[in-house]
């Protein structure tokens, strides 16, 4: 017979081995950066071919073809006003010029003033929440801008 000590060691020893294999096998399905940069340019190509009507639809369907684990594309317009966003709808028609991070970044700002010189490239960082792990995380996103429009997707940085 096992004693209450060895089994309650037993039992954390079962659980520590569970909590590592999610976290690797979560640390596993985490995006690269080729995936957002290919996943804003899906959404450009399509704009082009179909318009902004099917395009900010498409977008902004939850389960669409525009959201992949925790990657997904937001569209802003020269405003920065969301107009298609699958994962927070509420934004949608909301201005984001002035939203801060938790560590005070204005990071569409930030994307909008780059778009108008570079047209396409990085955000600073910043730290929004994260839709499969519900947790704040550093993110980065890859921004192009099309038409009056802004095409982003960002990426969890692994930790």
């Amino acid at each position: 017979m096992i004693a209450p000590k060895n089994i309650r060691q037993f039992i954390a020893i079962i659980l520590l081995g569970i909590t590592l294999v999610h976290n690797s096998a979560h640390a596993n399905k985490r995006a690269k950066k080729e995936e957002a940069v290919a996943l804003v340019k899906r959404a450009i190509a399509e704009y082009k071919a179909t318009g902004r009507e099917k395009t900010f639809a498409a977008i902004s369907d939850p389960q669409g073809k525009y959201r992949d684990r925790e990657l997904f594309v937001v569209v802003l317009n020269s405003t920065g006003t969301v107009v298609a966003h699958p994962v927070h709808k509420k934004m949608i028609g909301a201005s984001l010029m002035q939203f801060r991070d938790p560590d005070g970044v204005y990071m569409v700002k930030d994307m909008m003033d780059k778009a108008k010189i570079e047209g396409s490239g990085w955000s600073v960082e910043y730290k929004f929440v994260n839709p499969d792990t519900k947790r704040t995380e550093p993110k980065l996103s890859y921004f192009e801008k099309y038409d009056d429009l802004l095409f982003f997707c960002g990426i969890y940085k692994p930790k």
